[in-house]
């Protein structure tokens, strides 16, 4: 016996439901995961750390939020190293690196990145508007020592954003586990956790970039900056980093102008890497900054009167 047309029509309608429910849904959640991502991680950092002479800093600015952190005196005859910390979290992460620098005699800047610690600022940009947060922390370490150098150490968004804040008036730049673009990094922790789905999902969230930021991905590609920093860099990352790959980390690194130096942390994921093993950063970076940043006190002498 031949089945009513609407009877035929019933299967079809309820896929077509159905699959309408799951698209809605996955809009949903993909703009639930986008939110988490962009909100603030803002915190009460609390007092500087005993021990060390640590000056609370604030920097106002009349176009952007108004950041917090630490600045660390060192040796007059040194430079300033400007510490800057990962994606959600705070100055706290750079506490043992200024340690490390003020016992080579460098001064220190640590700041909270904009909507992040005790900073103000209502979305985190994957280094779009921190770069505006990076040139201002270079232009308090001008003012603080104008004739020293100033380097940034950077950490995964604090690298990102100083890369797409270049050319910046400094003399080196370490960056540590940064991502080359932002489809690399999205698609790399969605992968990390859907596996096969992870290209849908990471369109769902790119695609939220500029209606929700005002961004576009050819805004945050860190690696068209690279080769505009104009001072020795020096790139580290871990061998087993699954959200910046070691591929990506050599693209960043071939793509960069000589003078430039790359190694690798073997063994490392994507974490801290002054943590994870102390003694390679210290022999690592410490030489790097004491090669390229000179104590002699003629540096940058202001002409005389």
């Amino acid at each position: 016996m031949t089945r009513p047309a609407f009877l035929r029509r019933r299967p079809l309608r309820w896929f077509a439901i159905l699959s309408g429910v799951g698209v809605v849904s996955l809009v949903l959640i993909s703009w639930w995961v986008g939110s988490r991502l962009t909100a603030p991680a803002r915190m009460v950092v609390g007092p500087p750390p005993a021990g060390l002479d640590f000056e609370e800093i604030v920097i106002p600015r009349e176009s952007g939020p108004t950041l917090r952190g630490w600045y660390l005196p060192g040796d007059p005859a040194q430079g300033t190293v400007v510490l800057l910390h990962g994606i959600r979290g705070s100055r706290l992460q750079m506490v043992d690196r200024a340690r490390l620098f003020h016992d080579e005699g460098y001064a220190t800047l640590l700041i909270d990145l904009q909507a992040h610690g005790e900073s103000e600022g209502e979305h985190i940009t994957a280094g779009y508007l921190e770069r505006l947060d990076v040139a201002a922390a270079v232009q308090l370490a001008r003012r603080r020592k104008p004739n020293r150098p100033v380097a940034v150490v950077g950490a995964s968004l604090g690298a990102a954003a100083t890369l797409l804040a270049s050319p910046l008036d400094i003399d080196a730049f370490v960056a540590e586990a940064v991502y080359p673009t932002i489809e690399e990094a999205i698609d790399n922790r969605v992968r990390s956790r859907l596996g096969f789905l992870s290209p849908l999902a990471t369109q769902m969230l790119l695609i939220q970039l500029k209606p929700r930021l005002g961004v576009s991905t050819s805004q945050l590609r860190p690696i068209d900056y690279i080769n505009k920093i104009g001072c020795p860099l020096l790139i580290i990352a871990g061998s087993d980093d699954r959200y910046t790959t070691r591929a990506e980390t050599e693209r960043l690194f071939q793509a960069a102008r000589e003078p430039k130096q790359l190694e690798i942390f073997s063994g490392a994921a994507h974490v801290d890497l002054h943590h994870f093993d102390p003694e390679k950063y210290a022999g690592v970076v410490v030489k790097f900054l004491k090669n390229h940043l000179p104590s002699a006190t003629d540096f940058r002498k202001e002409p005389s009167r």
